[in-house]
């Protein structure tokens, strides 16, 4: 296979062919540019070219114009002669094919669903995208910590609300256990689940959670591009930038050291990524800047997609060698200083002025910087962007449906599976002691084949954390718990409670 992917080249006034060599591919990237500029194609091209030399490929269709990956361009496509006219330009051998492709969508309606546990979630990023203050994040390490030392597997949304109401009932011995837990913060962050759920954002949490290894799959064709149907995902821009870095986040955990190699394991788009540093917590963007710093000793490349590179904090964007800058309008002082500040993180060319050419490329131009040998980034140069051999734009809907029905992941994660967690526990709790009273309850906890929390972000222990013994004075929490809803369950205001948090006690959920 060839070591390089050529993204464009020039004519008269243009420089050399532009190419991304493929064992700095994850030395992750930039595409910029206003509006309209041409972001888009150059992220496919990109995408495809990519999968052309085997490497897997994720990204996330905003407005739904890359689905069309899978299916050939056509030359009777109305921008079939601009685009024979570029190829011929910039003297690349314009062929069109499709790609493999995979569709995925956290709501399980344009592709297969994504799903992940509220545990691997983690208190960061759930206070993140339930925009919590610290008093209620820190409320939020406690449930998780408590968790994980009674063996509380938190896996959906209904596990984390009986959870809080698991802590609310017994506030006063927890709060001496982990520190003040007040029924405020617990009320805000059952609000805020509420939002959570009005958004649609139930069917993000739970199980079959995604496989990391389904996103690195390859065939003979070329490297899978995994697209994940974000237009109604970005209704909801935290929700959609946070379910992205906690993806990153997994691949930076989970993939081994593997050191540098002749091309990427997987290479990362992410769309829109202003939204991702949009009022985030210093503590968020040290974990973007980590993971950017890390991730690519794992093979991962991630490129960032935005409007301006303004956009995207210094730290993060000292880490983004390979680099495609289209168009920027400088209509306003700020918009000037954004252009002056863009042109001077390039190695300038003697032949024009940067950001001369930032302003004046056209729509399918861009001035553009990889790296070459040894890691030294090129010298910027004005390019004529290659067109996509794939289809521009969306794919009809029958064939998309049909690429969905022949995929192997549509067995693996078509169905949720609801396996005994929290909600199911403490509920059951609920239920024995409302037959046969407290004291029939079990020593602690619940049995030890349900699995932990994986884990709860708040300290190096983690999910390893041992319960906290018996004494002779002191209940469990579990039995706390239990007696404590025992005592309701007499009176209509307790059955309530029960009813509206836990489920019914003798009906379905």
């Amino acid at each position: 296979m060839a070591d390089r992917v050529f993204v464009g080249g020039g004519g008269d006034g243009y420089g050399v062919g532009q190419n991304l060599l493929l064992k700095y591919g994850n030395r992750h990237g930039l595409i910029a540019g206003a509006t309209g500029t041409g972001k888009t194609v150059t992220l496919q091209i990109l995408a495809e070219s990519f999968s052309a030399a085997g490497v897997p490929v994720f990204l996330a269709d905003v407005k739904g114009d890359l689905s069309g990956m899978a299916a050939a361009g056509s030359a009777s496509h109305k921008l079939h002669e601009a685009f024979a006219k570029r190829a011929a330009t910039i003297g690349h051998d314009l062929q069109y094919r499709a790609f493999p492709v995979t569709y995925w969508d956290v709501f399980g309606q344009s592709g297969h669903p994504v799903r992940a546990t509220v545990a691997e979630m983690g208190p960061l990023l759930l206070a993140r995208i339930l925009q919590l203050n610290d008093t209620q994040e820190g409320v939020l390490n406690v449930a998780f910590r408590l968790a994980d030392e009674e063996g509380l597997p938190v896996l959906d949304l209904k596990d984390l609300q009986a959870l809080l109401q698991f802590i609310a009932q017994n506030a006063a011995d927890i709060s001496a256990r982990y520190g003040l837990v007040s029924p405020t913060s617990i009320a805000a962050i059952q609000r805020q689940l509420l939002v959570l759920e009005n958004q649609g954002a139930v069917q993000m949490f739970g199980e079959p959670a995604l496989d990391l290894a389904d996103l690195m799959r390859s065939d003979s064709v070329g490297g899978m591009i995994n697209i994940l149907a974000a237009d109604k995902l970005m209704l909801s821009p935290q929700l959609y930038a946070t379910f992205l870095l906690w993806l990153l986040s997994e691949l930076f955990e989970t993939l081994p050291e593997v050191g540098d190699l002749d091309r990427p394991k997987l290479v990362f788009f992410f769309d829109e990524a202003h939204l991702l540093f949009s009022d985030a917590p210093k503590a968020l963007i040290q974990k973007v800047e980590q993971v950017a710093r890390l991730i690519r000793s794992k093979g991962v490349g991630v490129y960032f997609i935005s409007q301006n590179p303004a956009d995207i904090p210094t730290v993060v964007l000292g880490q983004l060698g390979n680099r495609v800058q289209h168009g920027l309008r400088a209509f306003t002082p700020k918009d000037q200083k954004d252009l002056a500040q863009a042109a001077e993180t390039y190695r300038p060319n003697p032949r024009f002025d940067t950001a001369t050419a930032i302003m004046e490329v056209g729509t399918g131009e861009a001035v553009t910087s990889f790296l070459e040998d040894k890691g030294i980034p090129g010298i910027v140069e004005r390019t004529l962007v290659r067109p996509p051999s794939s289809q521009l734009g969306a794919i009809d809907p029958a064939l998309r449906a049909s690429i969905m029905a022949a995929s192997p992941m549509a067995a693996k994660y078509g169905t949720a599976v609801d396996r005994m967690s929290a909600y199911e526990s403490l509920r059951a709790r609920t239920q024995k002691a409302a037959d046969k009273g407290p004291e029939a309850m079990p020593p602690h906890g619940v049995p030890p084949e349900f699995n932990k929390a994986r884990r709860f972000g708040g300290g190096a222990d983690g999910g390893d954390s041992q319960p906290a013994p018996r004494t002779s004075r002191t209940d469990s929490l579990g039995d706390a718990f239990a007696k404590s809803f025992a005592r309701q369950l007499g009176t209509k205001t307790g059955q309530a409670v029960v009813r509206g948090i836990l489920g019914s006690i003798f009906g379905k959920r």
